[in-house]
């Protein structure tokens, strides 16, 4: 890993304390993810409709994104993602100290989800820009196995300690043990030395006409997504019983799948072009989807949920392929500076619909089933295979620049 990195970024760029961040949070993220949902379930005593709530509330930060872009446009990628690190620490350690209180609660995570957004287009922006030219998918790919590996080890420790222990002052624990590592890839990022070009498009929201068809790409993508996000899970938890244990467990085979398959994912959108993964990954998901909302009318209950398990990781898998879409963006700017505001408005693009489906979602299922909700999910990544048939070319970089 360590010699593919080396051949895939540029000599003298901070990629490898970059990186080590990245690392970092991710076992953060892992210790967090891998019971904040039974923690929510079990502790917070959230049901559908407020698990759809809470997630609204959570989802807020990236639509807001485009407005602290607009109040820091001078700001370097570089500033961003310590600014991202800050706050995650103040969200992870108020998660840590507050009673299981559904408001408190509510505050704390979107005080952490503020900055994991904040970071979240800074980190694919700095991963283009200390990557070879040539070497765009391939580099994200990287910067997704490396993150996948903090966050396997998280859940790994989630899955032995909750063989042993459980309750609130398990899920405390986790949670301040989460706060210190999150601490510590802060100091990390503060040591990144450098700075990227701050902005210079000359506008503080960044909207262009050639970047339409990757806003609507986001937009068809973010919803999709947010249904497997939000409720996949908690459709295991509530519909099946799975425990944090087995949750966990789940998402370690995730991370394990993420860690491998993202490389190669990365390689196939350089060799074959953006446009082809963007569409192909649609099949996978309609099937995904079925399984997902009719297993347990096709099924025994204990096969239906090994069934909706493996779906979930497939989910994932595919998943990856939104690494496409950013670069589709680096082929088509003109600047880094373009290419830094296109993506973090497309966060907050992608988060227009998303609240929406946040919000709406845990209502669908309490009112008209799973099966209605993960059918909603296909048609919209339907949608987002047909748009992207509409993206001239194959998007190969080395068509562009003639290598």
């Amino acid at each position: 890993m360590i010699k593919k990195i080396k051949q895939t970024f540029i000599p003298g760029s901070p990629y490898m304390r970059f990186f080590l961040t990245i690392m970092v949070t991710g076992l953060a993220y892992g210790l967090y993810k891998g019971v904040i949902d039974n923690y929510l379930a079990e502790i917070v005593h959230l049901g559908e409709l407020g698990r759809g709530v809470m997630e609204f509330f959570r989802e807020l930060p990236g639509l807001a994104l485009i407005l602290i872009l607009a109040a820091f446009y001078t700001f370097s990628a570089e500033k961003f993602y310590k600014m991202g690190a800050i706050i995650m620490l103040f969200g992870m350690a108020m998660l840590f100290v507050v009673p299981a209180n559904r408001a408190l609660v509510t505050i704390a995570v979107c005080l952490y989800s503020l900055g994991e957004h904040i970071q979240l287009g800074m980190k694919s922006t700095l991963t283009l820009e200390y990557s070879e030219p040539a070497k765009s998918g391939e580099a994200l790919g990287i910067l997704s196995a490396v993150s996948q590996i903090g966050t396997l080890v998280g859940y790994v420790i989630v899955i032995i300690a909750f063989m042993f222990i459980s309750g609130m002052t398990a899920f405390r624990t986790f949670f301040g043990i989460a706060a210190v590592l999150t601490g510590a890839s802060m100091i990390i990022a503060f040591r990144i030395k450098g700075e990227s070009k701050t902005d210079s498009t000359g506008s503080r929201f960044y909207f262009r006409k050639k970047f339409t068809k990757f806003y609507m790409l986001e937009v068809f993508y973010g919803a999709r997504k947010q249904v497997f996000f939000t409720f996949g899970p908690y459709v295991l938890i509530l519909f099946y019983g799975a425990s944090t244990t087995t949750i966990s467990l789940l998402f370690a085979v995730t991370a394990i799948a993420g860690y491998f398959i993202s490389p190669l994912v990365g390689k196939l959108i350089d060799r074959i072009g953006y446009k082809i993964i963007m569409i192909s990954d649609t099949l996978i998901l309609v099937i995904v989807c079925f399984f997902y909302g009719f297993a347990h009318h096709i099924f025994p209950k204990d096969v239906a949920f090994i069934i909706c398990c493996v779906n979930y990781v497939l989910d994932s898998i595919i998943s990856l392929a939104s690494m496409a879409s950013n670069v589709y963006v680096r082929d088509i700017s003109d600047s880094q500076e373009e290419m830094k505001a296109t993506i973090s408005t497309g966060i907050s693009v992608n988060h227009m619909i998303t609240i929406l489906i946040a919000l709406f979602g845990g209502w669908i299922w309490q009112s008209l089933g799973i099966e209605t909700l993960f059918i909603i999910s296909a048609v919209l990544g339907l949608c987002n295979s047909a748009y992207a048939a509409t993206i001239k070319g194959k998007g190969k970089y080395e068509e562009k620049v003639g290598v």
